[in-house]
């Protein structure tokens, strides 16, 4: 009697072969044909190989030889590419691969291409890259040019493919490790082919070699872009140019340096630009009418756009003699940029406007933040207001929110009305005195008692303006002065960012808050080293409040380096960020705090301003509730975008001033040692701010040991230091303006006055073998 087959073997005997995905099995005896081979690659989502199309077309027995020199013969002929396991057409993409952006096209789609491509005979295939939701992987910015995802990557069929050529859709799965920063550097052109790339990333100073055919379109002093590789025995990485990024130094230039280095999008798409025309001015309906209360801006005397207005009065309701009635007029940017709209969606991506000393790299196009979101002077405009009522002593009693349309009496600079204040107006602030200007700072003087009993953080940091003349080269360094205009402005902003925070919460609603936790113990501890250093006081335990630094702050100002504390007092805190979960501000001693008053060039404002027509039933252009389970990324991403734009901006400042500088090697200048390590001091010149290096190895001849606790560098025989804070004389060595680095040389003798703060410290031997280097 015959065994009857096991319940396994006779399901495996009964299995029948799966079809190609979208056709039918081949008619038994019929061998598929060469284009019927092609089709199933093409569509096939998954590992398409010898094996997969075998069982899809049920090729058994002989029929695997016919199908192997099938399959060889397409691949001689260049139409198939791959082994046995993995086959893909000639040109093709897996369906599963890493890309990288590579730029947008005019809808502001993502464009982007393979990382791995073995075919040098064809150019890399580009792909439009498709984001769907929150996708896995490092970095919380938007994915923008210059990131490397995981994408599922499909072809498209030959009727979808645009006019751009393009023929594959990715779909973003993971995003990849970013490299901290992306391959720049300045193309020096050698006369016979090829040549080198000076980085434009302080810390990898060093040159790469270009070979002859490797230049791409790069020309002689171009920025570009470039990728490493070792090729045959040379065991130096060379450098082969991927994309010519133009020239920085030609005058108003140098800024695209950080832009790309940092994947900032600096132009908008042909279809956000035509979105941003088409909008009209909105009409009076569901809008309170301001036009006839006289708000006026106070700006910088430069600014191009004005997007906040302010007006105070004295309070008429007679249970609050002497206060003060304030409205803060803000911009309607929600009711231009609604979610999801192709303005929306690249304001998200940017996150914040950049704001360089040769340029700005808005968040909105022109036609907004220059236009219809810009508060000119006699204009109707769009606003939402936020009205606040104050006692006499500053104490606000109530807020309420509106939706208006105002009319700007005056445009005013911070100059012109601290001027018409001190005695002197101008001929457009002068009918504004008494109305507007007066009450104004009768507010603020009622405002400024309640900051003081609220004590925030009193740190005095002289913001140092560059100035350009008009090739877009350093002229000077400023330093603007201080007005009690800027500080008012300041605070009605403040106050005004406040309610907006309280009324959300208020009314249950979602928020974006502005939050700053109080500094780590490891940061505080490091504080504390550095103020006993200087013989300041610092508790070691307990709770710490912002009134113990205000405190430090005072008692330096009876010491020379007054501005090196407050320094040292502001690298001690922690990263003001964005966060749906409030934990307060710690730095203005805020319970409740979120962005408000700057939604042209702060996304976090305009998700604000959402919240609050939603939360105030406002009309149109609220925050929608699909919205509500992507804010904690928003978050991330916007505190990420603000991040790389601080960097972005203080890299192009560091640039600009040692190219300022580049002529002046030799030269010898006042400075203040503003940083110690082990490895050299920094120093910061007083007349412009420029910071540069001295190398440990160059200062003197004996070792210098690095005392933390001290932040010195204390030399093993004497005894004497270089400290933080001292005040030296240096002489310029070396600039390399394209990654905004100097190098310098100490100039002044180390201090032997300083042994007082070095009491129970004894110099340490130096290491065995290690002699005491000359100095140069």
């Amino acid at each position: 009697m015959a065994r009857r087959p096991s319940p396994k073997l006779q399901r495996k005997q009964n299995k029948k072969p799966k079809p190609a995905p979208g056709r039918a099995l081949a008619v038994s005896g019929v061998f598929p044909t060469p284009e019927q081979v092609l089709a199933f690659i093409r569509s096939n989502q998954e590992k398409a190989g010898k094996r997969e199309i075998a069982r899809a077309f049920g090729i058994t027995g002989d029929g695997r030889v016919r199908l192997k020199q099938l399959l060889g013969e397409l691949s001689r002929n260049g139409k198939l590419e791959g082994n046995r396991r993995e086959l893909r057409e000639h040109g093709s993409l897996p369906p599963v691969a890493a890309v990288e952006v590579i730029g947008r096209d005019h809808d502001g789609d993502l464009i982007a291409e393979p990382v791995v491509w073995n075919n040098e005979e064809s150019d890399r295939p580009q792909l439009r890259l498709i984001i769907e939701g929150t996708i896995e992987g490092e970095g919380g910015n938007a994915i923008g040019v210059g990131d490397q995802v995981m994408a599922r990557i499909a072809r498209l069929d030959e009727d979808a493919g645009g006019s751009d050529g393009i023929r594959f859709v990715g779909t973003a799965l993971k995003r990849l490790p970013r490299e901290k920063r992306r391959l720049l550097g300045i193309f020096r052109a050698h006369a016979r082919g090829g040549g080198l790339i000076q980085p434009i990333d302080r810390s990898a100073l060093r040159e790469f070699a270009v070979q002859k055919g490797d230049e791409g379109p790069a020309k002689d002093g171009d920025l570009v872009r470039f990728d490493l590789a070792r090729r045959g025995r040379i065991p130096v990485p060379q450098a082969r140019i991927l994309e010519a990024l133009g020239n920085p130094s030609d005058s108003r230039r140098i800024s695209l340096i950080a832009i790309h280095a940092h994947g900032i999008p600096d132009d908008f798409p042909e279809s956000v630009m035509r979105e941003a025309e088409s909008l009209e001015p909105p009409d009076m309906q569901d809008r309170t009418d301001l036009r006839q209360l006289p708000l006026i801006t106070i700006d910088p005397a430069d600014a191009r756009d004005h997007d906040d207005a302010v007006h105070a009065a004295a309070d008429p309701n007679v249970k609050n003699p002497g206060g003060f009635v304030v409205h803060v007029a803000i911009a309607d940017v929600a009711n231009f940029v609604r979610p999801g709209s192709k303005l929306d969606r690249e304001a998200q991506l940017r996150g914040n406007s950049v704001y360089f000393p040769d340029r700005v790299v808005p968040m909105l196009p022109e036609r907004i933040s220059n236009d219809l979101c810009s508060l000119r002077q006699a204009e109707d405009r769009a606003c939402l207001v936020v009205r606040l009522v104050f006692d006499r002593s500053g104490e606000k009693r109530s807020h309420t929110f509106m939706r208006a349309m105002m009319r700007s009496a005056a445009k005013l600079s911070y100059q012109e009305a601290q001027a018409a204040i001190d005695g002197t107006p101008s001929r457009n602030a002068a009918p504004l005195l008494e109305s507007a200007l007066k009450p104004l700072w009768a507010a603020y003087a009622a405002l400024s008692k309640a900051r003081d009993r609220r004590g925030p953080l009193d740190l005095d940091l002289p913001e140092r303006k560059i100035l350009l003349d008009a090739d877009g080269r350093v002229s000077g360094v400023a330093i603007p002065q201080r007005l009690a205009a800027h500080r008012l402005i300041e605070e009605f902003m403040i106050q005004a960012n406040v309610a907006a925070a309280e009324m959300l919460e208020a009314r249950k609603s979602l928020c974006m808050y502005r939050v700053h936790d109080q500094p780590s113990k490891e940061k505080l501890k490091s504080l504390k080293d550095v103020l006993d250093s200087l013989q300041l006081k610092f508790p070691s335990s307990g709770t710490v409040r912002a009134s113990m630094f205000n405190q430090v702050l005072a008692d330096a100002k009876k010491l020379p380096v007054p501005e090196l504390v407050n320094e040292i007092v502001l690298r001690s805190q922690a990263q003001a960020e964005y966060a749906v979960d409030n934990y307060g501000h710690f730095g203005l001693n805020l319970h409740k705090y979120a962005h408000f008053t700057s939604p042209i060039r702060r996304y976090a404002d305009l998700l604000v301003h959402r919240a609050l027509i939603t939360a105030c039933e406002l009309g149109q252009g609220g925050m929608e509730a699909a919205d509500h389970p992507r804010l904690r990324d928003l978050a991330k991403q916007i505190s990420d975008a603000e991040r790389r734009a601080m960097a972005a901006e203080r890299e192009t400042t560091d640039r600009l001033i040692a190219a300022h500088l580049a002529d002046k090697i030799n030269a010898k200048f006042e400075a203040r040692i503003s940083g110690v390590t082990r490895s050299g001091l920094f120093v910061r010149l007083k007349d412009t701010g420029a910071n540069g290096f001295i190398p440990v190895s160059t200062l003197g001849a004996e070792y210098f040991a690095h005392v933390e606790e001290l932040q010195a560098l204390v030399g093993n025989r004497t005894n004497s230091s270089f400290r933080l804070g001292d005040e030296v004389e240096v002489r310029l060595v070396e600039v390399i303006a394209s990654a905004g680095a100097m190098r310098f040389e100490m100039l002044s003798e180390p201090k032997t006055s300083h042994s007082s703060l070095m009491k129970g410290w004894r110099p340490k031997r130096m290491p065995a073998g290690r002699r005491p280097p000359r100095r140069r």
